[in-house]
């Protein structure tokens, strides 16, 4: 019983950061409103699969490395910051285009891109690892096993996938496509600011403390 609450709670500590709109939202719906239910929920899935990989990394320990190695956590804080801002910029510079819609005859994104894309959007933020570093060090077991490991990575990703799916779903339908291709230019050029935004402020949280000790 008491594993069940853990996992239960695991689950749910877990889905309220899912529901926080993030740099995965953007993904997920940009995709959904572009392409279709259909690449969205692949994207969907890209997210569940990094996820399942920052988990796992997790379980075996790798964040407490990155908590010891400030210089590896900052390299790949860096690193996943570089890439956010280079999907922002090709959104932004992308944004006046036609957006490829099946129904207007071009050829829609493949759903291996939306999934590579859904899987490297998560990859690239290292702090999802020090996140489930956390909660799982804090609600599971000191030696929770294969099994239970097995499970926690399962809960995490899956939770990825519905919600991200849902959202696919919601996005894809058609008063919201109409909705979008009225603004579309518009609506890129939000989803990709906020985008570059995000992948600033990571950069910022590891160029900050670097500039700090220069002036010190």
């Amino acid at each position: 019983m008491d594993l069940f609450f853990a996992l239960a709670t695991l689950a749910l500590v877990q889905l309220m950061a899912v529901i926080s709109p993030g740099q995965s939202f953007v993904v997920v719906s940009r995709f959904a409103l572009s392409s279709g239910r259909n690449a969205g929920i692949a994207a969907a899935f890209g997210m569940a699969a990094g996820t399942a990989i920052w988990a796992t990394a997790a379980i075996l320990g790798v964040a407490l490395v990155l908590e010891q190695a400030a210089w590896a956590y900052g390299a790949l804080k860096l690193a996943g910051a570089g890439y956010l801002i280079w999907l922002a910029y090709k959104m932004w510079k992308h944004a006046p285009d036609a957006p490829q819609l099946p129904e207007n005859g071009s050829k829609p994104v493949s759903l291996r891109r939306a999934f590579t894309t859904g899987a490297l959007t998560q990859l690239a933020n290292p702090k999802v690892v020090i996140f489930f570093g956390s909660i799982f060090f804090a609600l599971l077991p000191a030696n929770p096993g294969l099994w239970t490991s097995v499970i926690a990575v399962a809960i995490v990703s899956g939770n990825e996938a519905w919600w991200y799916s849902f959202i696919s779903l919601l996005f894809s339908a058609q008063k919201s496509r109409g909705a979008y291709l009225r603004a579309k230019s518009a609506v890129d050029r939000v989803m990709s600011s906020a985008l570059g935004l995000i992948g600033a402020g990571l950069a910022w949280s590891v160029l900050k403390p670097m500039l700090n000790q220069d002036n010190s």
